[in-house]
């Protein structure tokens, strides 16, 4: 599912849930970059979870521990800074994507504050600009490029400072 096209994706959730709800809505752009972001975050957590040491597994379970006490309070906390950094990345993949939004989101240009309408995204924002003819609305694009890659590294920078002592 991870080599599916963002595109596929957005013609997807359009017919799940533009068409049920009969409008365009933040609801739907979220459920496609959800949608986008589960293969990620599987994988990843499938990856961790293998590389969590059976030794460890198997002395808790030796130390009479419950077998789901055990997948929780060691193996998921063992693997958690890796989880977490899937987590972030499947973010970051859907903070950039525009092919699903132009589908499900539609787009805005007002201030919205349903979510069960129309509703700008940066992504979006920065595609209408880029493509534009006016030499002013493509410098906004490339500071909402700017904008965009900031506030995923914000994120990235937060959850690393937030994990660093519990996880590491």
């Amino acid at each position: 599912m991870s080599g599916v096209p963002s595109i596929v994706v957005g013609i997807f959730a359009y017919g799940v849930v533009v068409l049920a709800m009969q409008s365009f809505s933040a609801i739907a752009g979220g459920f496609a970059l959800g949608i986008l972001m589960i293969p990620t975050v599987t994988k990843i957590t499938e990856e961790m979870l293998r590389l969590v040491p059976h030794s460890l597994r198997e002395a808790s379970l030796a130390l009479g521990v419950s077998r789901w006490k055990t997948t929780v309070k060691v193996v998921l906390k063992t693997a958690s800074s890796g989880i977490i950094t899937g987590v972030l990345l499947a973010i970051a993949r859907a903070a950039g994507e525009t092919a699903p939004l132009l589908f499900t989101a539609f787009g805005n240009s007002f201030w919205q504050t349903s979510i069960d309408q129309p509703i700008a995204a940066l992504p979006l924002q920065i595609f209408v600009y880029a493509i534009s003819p006016y030499e002013d609305w493509h410098r906004q694009a490339w500071a909402g490029a700017f904008v965009l890659i900031f506030m995923v590294f914000i994120v990235n920078f937060l959850v690393r400072y937030v994990t660093r002592n519990k996880f590491g």
